[in-house]
This record gives C-alpha cells, structure tokens and sequence, in this order.
C-alpha cells in the first residue's frame, strides 16, 4: 500500500436567482445561488471528488446520485463525513486539502476563515490541514458572467499508522 494518495476534485452548479448559496459548509448571502439536487456546494464536492479519487473509488454521484430522494437537499456536510469515513475504510486519513473556489461574485474573501472552521470540524483535521483560496475569473468565462460557480480541489491522503 503506498504511503500516500493524491487526489484531484473539480465541480461547477448553475447560479440562478432566489437559490441558496452554500460553500463549505458555510450559507453565504447572495441574489443567486446554486441549482443542484443537494444544496449544492461546489466547494465540499470538489473535495469529496479528490478524496474517493485517490483512493480509487470512483466519485460523488457513484456514491450519492442526484436521482436518489435520500440525498434530495442533504446538507453536502454530511456526505463529506461519510467520505471521510470511506477513505478511512482503506486505510487512508487526510494529510492535507488545496481548494480554489471561482466565482465573480460575491466576494468571499470574508467567508474563507468560517469554512475552513467547518470543514476542519468534519474531517477531524487541524487547522493547517485546509486551505481555501477564491478567485473571480476577471469577467471571463461562466464564472466571469455569473451563470455559474466552480471548484477545484487537491489532497494529500497519508496511510494510517
């Protein structure tokens, strides 16, 4: 078994007027939000999707299909505590995460320091475990024309001791 594992995690959802905004965890005020079956965080999907990718087990629609009535709104904390503990199953615990929301808007540079708090809490992590950067796209783009909202995600798992 190799004593580490690297994953890589991408994910986008339509922005649409009167949808809630979630990312990592976090509710953040805004005129739109995400379309999705689930409540729709980029951010903990992204970042789902690296943590089964690298231990080879597929991803988060295998895991949690968005035609299934059980996780129709589910809060995307919940699945990131059951990925954790698939990870875990494989012997594998989270070394470290490198996450890159893009969106024009809102700024979220505000926000950053609450999601790593929630996203830390999840996984059982310290607090240097998680780093979360945003990035508008310079108006480029569907981020840049705010019709929709992506995240990119790194990690680092290491073999349990």
């Amino acid at each position: 078994m190799n004593p580490f594992r690297i994953g890589y995690g991408y994910d986008v959802h339509q922005m649409a007027d009167g949808e809630s905004l979630w990312l990592g965890g976090v509710q953040i005020k805004h005129d739109k939000g995400t379309v999705a079956h689930s409540d729709g965080d980029v951010l903990i999907h992204a970042l789902c999707d690296a943590m089964l990718g690298a231990v080879k087990l597929r991803d988060i629609g295998f895991h949690f299909p968005d035609n299934s009535a059980d996780y129709k709104n589910i809060d995307s904390k919940k699945l990131l505590a059951k990925v954790k503990d698939l990870i875990e199953s494989k012997g594998y615990v989270l070394g470290n995460a490198d996450i890159t929301i893009a969106a024009q808007k809102p700024k979220l540079m505000n926000h950053i320091p609450a999601m790593e708090k929630a996203l830390t809490e999840v996984l059982q992590s310290d607090a240097e475990s998680i780093s979360i950067k945003a990035t508008t796209t310079e108006k480029l783009g569907f981020e840049g024309r705010e019709e929709g909202i992506s995240a990119h995600a790194v990690v680092l798992l290491l073999k349990k001791t």
